[in-house]
């Protein structure tokens, strides 16, 4: 059963997953992290600002990056991360890639990003949100898990919920490079972060529901070492909340994350 822990707030999830991330880079200095965007992380990269001078050799792999975007949009992920991870945990910004940023055809982005995934051993830890559609990264309903790094299209319900960042629902682009979800099932570890009453439904099906190509984040169901937090508003239509909280409550500490 994948291990849910239900939390009482967003800064309460991102200082636990910050411990988790702070012993990994003390295990190993160089550490790989799968790094997310929008809003739903933003409590983990918080609560890494203090920790900043261990992190200085980490390096990062984000999910996923619009196609079609100018060079240094500002709603680009690649300038998220510059704004939101490199810029205030003080990464070297050649250690964190983007996909489709290695300035070589769109066509072929998905295999080079792919190679130099392996060619960094892989990723240590991966963060993660879920959309209302249950997407994780871009992977729409309908994603293949053994899918890798490609490019996608995305559904209109995705664009929609991301025309909040651009002037109109018209500016948010048709296309995105995303990681597979057998990319990113690959990572050692997954830390799946969701928070409002909006994430509910989706989340309950991802953990407890079916695994099902229809909802991509029920992939997570199949990895080895998943950690799942939520605060109560996303917690609220999980079948087995009870439970969960039990369990955390009487884990070994030892057991981390």
């Amino acid at each position: 059963m994948t291990e849910v822990i239900i939390v009482d707030s967003p800064a309460r999830a991102g200082t636990l997953v910050a411990d988790e991330i702070v012993a990994l880079v003390q295990r190993r200095a160089d550490a790989v992290l799968g790094l997310a965007t929008g809003s739903t992380p933003l409590p983990v990269y918080e609560a890494l600002r203090p920790h900043a001078a261990l992190l200085r050799d980490v390096r990062g792999f984000a999910l996923d990056e619009y196609v079609g975007l100018a060079a240094g949009h500002p709603e680009s992920y690649r300038s998220v991360i510059e704004r939101e991870v490199i810029a205030p945990l003080g990464l070297d910004p050649d250690r964190v890639r983007v996909p489709g940023d290695d300035g070589g055809p769109i066509e072929t982005a998905g295999e080079r990003y792919e190679a130099d995934l392996v060619a960094a051993g892989g990723v240590d830890l991966q963060l993660l949100g879920i959309g209302a559609t249950g997407h994780i990264g871009f992977n729409e309903p309908g994603s293949s898990f053994a899918s890798r790094t490609r490019v996608k299209t995305l559904t209109e319900q995705t664009r929609r919920d991301n025309a909040r960042f651009f002037d109109s629902v018209d500016d948010v682009p048709l296309h995105c490079i995303t990681q597979g979800l057998g990319t990113i099932l690959d990572a050692r570890h997954l830390v799946l972060l969701a928070f409002g009453a909006a994430k509910a439904e989706a989340l309950a099906a991802a953990v407890e529901g079916p695994v099902t190509s229809s909802l991509p984040g029920s992939a997570i169901q199949l990895h080895g070492h998943v950690t799942v937090i939520v605060d109560e508003a996303a917690a609220a239509r999980l079948q087995f909340a009870e439970y969960y909280r039990h369990a955390w409550a009487h884990k070994p500490s030892w057991q981390g994350l």
